[in-house]
């Protein structure tokens, strides 16, 4: 007599009746979460914390979002009131609630608060290269593990174009070396939020503004062997293991620049790094794909605002009128 073969199991139902319903539900939030990126989601709670402290209440309905809007028009930057409306959208659809902010007399709202009270958006300042050189020398001068930190970070953070969490981001298992200079692999950035990773070549270059050889004598010193490169230092010069915090790049720029008196500190940014790499490689005649490309911008728009801002005093009509009056004047 033959024995009936039990059909296995599927293995897909035998995992998801052994999987504990609080394994995942813990998933399926991790898995929500990373649809949208860390810093937006940080700018999201903060609205949402705002507009609660201030006596919202959670669903909201319209004419709550219109007072809310009506309380803040004169104080707040609209472009402030339309991220705080965008994390009520984005709150209430999650959730599965009517959208108030979707109500047309809302949008109409915040686009009159925004025609009455809009104020230029502020932009980092773009430096030039005689002012890195500055800040670079000087470090140069010092003794110190942190000077020779910043000294790497600002080189390779301008000549690499980054953005500031990727700047921290970078481990030494990201990076590549060749003959002409460093490969660093970027994991992921803002424009790549789906981890797919993007290259940024770093060539060797002449004197004390390559950013090759300032990482190399970084790494020599701090005896990096894995993990993140630009580490936190304390006040007794030991370093740490934990990365630079993204906010330390800000603080790291604006200091250095004070101590070389540069006149304009309080309009720099991490940004400022970027920025300046985009200006001041379109005046030593970089094309804009290459600009572009070392940036990983990916709207075209971006890259041609920093090539104007480049060109206000080359490509200037006034220019064209008062060389032409000198030379009126000299004949």
């Amino acid at each position: 007599m033959r024995r009936a073969l039990t059909p296995p199991l599927p293995v897909q139902e035998a995992t998801a009746s052994e999987e504990p319903e609080g394994a995942l539900v813990r998933q399926h939030q991790r898995y929500i979460e990373a649809a949208t990126a860390e810093n937006t989601r940080r700018a999201y709670r903060s609205a949402i914390r705002h507009f609660e402290r201030w006596g919202g209440r959670l669903p909201a309905e319209a004419p709550t979002v219109r007072a809310y809007l009506l309380a803040h028009a004169e104080t707040l930057n609209p472009r402030t009131l339309s991220l705080r409306l965008t994390a009520l959208r984005h709150w209430h659809q999650l959730q599965g609630f009517p959208d108030p902010t979707a109500v047309p007399e809302i949008r109409k709202l915040l686009q009159g608060i925004a025609r009455q009270q809009g104020k230029p958006k502020r932009q980092a300042k773009a430096f030039r290269l005689e002012h890195l050189e500055a800040m670079v020398n000087h470090l140069a001068r010092q003794s110190g593990l942190k000077a020779c930190r910043d000294r790497a970070l600002l080189l390779v953070g301008f000549f690499g174009a980054f953005r500031r969490s990727e700047l921290v981001g970078v481990h030494l298992e990201h990076l590549q070396w060749e003959p002409e200079g460093i490969l660093i692999t970027v994991p992921r950035s803002k424009t790549d939020q789906r981890g797919e990773g993007r290259l940024k070549a770093l060539p060797y270059g002449e004197g004390e503004l390559c950013p090759v050889t300032a990482l190399k004598a970084w790494l020599k010193v701090a005896s990096i062997e894995a993990g993140p490169l630009f580490r936190r230092v304390n006040r007794w010069e030991a370093i740490l293991d934990k990365p630079l915090h993204p906010a330390g790049v800000n603080l790291v720029l604006k200091a250095v620049a004070s101590q070389v008196s540069l006149d304009f500190v309080p309009g720099l940014s991490s940004h400022s790094l970027r920025r300046s790499l985009a200006t001041t490689a379109h005046r030593a005649g970089a094309s804009f794909e290459s600009i572009k490309r070392q940036g990983g911008w990916v709207h075209d728009g971006t890259v041609w605002e920093y090539i104007e801002e480049a060109q206000r005093f080359e490509e200037n009509a006034a220019a064209v009128l008062l060389a032409k009056g000198r030379r009126q004047g000299q004949g």
